[in-house]
């Protein structure tokens, strides 16, 4: 591996890289856990190469690993790498909100290319592991998705329809009037209990991002980061609630690594 140039985005939960070699640019991810071997690995095997980090923990790698790297502010590296892979798949907006679901939650509104954030919150992917582990035991994150994919929210939350049976009610009865608020007792099956931390998380970061959407007049939403990417059920959600909500969802290719690849493409 001798990479001509590299971005490091370095979260809370992973660490993600995207890399130029011969012309190519590659992709590759590790756990947080694999900090120490990753980054060791990477000195040796790319010494010469120019590196770019971004994410909470950039100012540690620099520190411990990359002396000579640049650090590029985070949101900053997410609105250019979410540029870069639109351009990739022809998407084109002026203004649109970039919503990123990490370990937690980052809404930026990007306007004729300049990007700020406007909102936030905790609720992200450390909450659907963090959570998810103590509803259903299960520590692995595509475990843990496909115990959503098997299950049913609505086996563990209290829907409007519920509470109007036997009558119609005079909103959608599938909306969620309680997240978990049909447990009763530990009959719920673990399948259930993910699909409803799943659909829980999905109806906070829409409602937060139709919010800030309708205080900024946009109508393009852009979901990006690693708990989406490989999360169909949380996806499935997002674009389900988003649309109901008047708004255009829209998802990318790669956009896990927006923060990786708009580090590296300010080298």
């Amino acid at each position: 591996m001798k990479p001509a140039k590299i971005g490091i985005d370095a979260g809370g939960s992973l660490l993600k890289m995207a890399f130029e070699e011969q012309g190519q640019i590659h992709y590759k991810s590790y756990s947080i856990d694999e900090l120490y071997s990753s980054m060791n690995w990477l000195k040796m095997t790319a010494a010469d190469a120019p590196i770019a980090l971004t994410g909470g923990k950039a100012e540690y790698l620099k520190n411990e690993f990359f002396q000579n790297s640049r650090i590029v502010p985070e949101f900053e590296s997410s609105g250019m790498g979410a540029s870069y892979f639109m351009k990739k798949d022809g998407l084109s907006y002026e203004k649109f909100l970039l919503i990123s679901i990490g370990t937690g939650t980052s809404i930026c509104l990007n306007s004729g290319g300049r990007i700020s954030r406007v909102s936030g919150s905790g609720i992200g992917g450390g909450t659907l592991m963090g959570l998810g582990r103590l509803l259903t035991g299960e520590k692995d994150f595509s475990a843990f998705v496909s115990l959503a994919c098997s299950g049913k929210a609505e086996n563990a939350d209290l829907m409007v329809k519920d509470i109007y049976a036997p009558f119609n009610s005079p909103i959608d009865g599938s909306l969620t009037a309680s997240n978990f608020g049909k447990i009763k007792d530990d009959h719920v099956s673990k399948e259930d209990k993910a699909a409803s931390l799943t659909n829980m998380i999905a109806e906070t970061i829409v409602l937060l991002s139709t919010q800030a959407s309708v205080q900024h007049q946009v109508g393009d939403i852009i979901y990006i980061g690693s708990t989406v990417q490989y999360n169909e059920p949380l996806k499935h959600l997002l674009k389900k609630y988003t649309s109901m909500l008047g708004k255009n969802p829209v998802f990318i290719q790669n956009g896990a690594y927006c923060g990786a690849i708009g580090a590296m493409l300010s080298l």
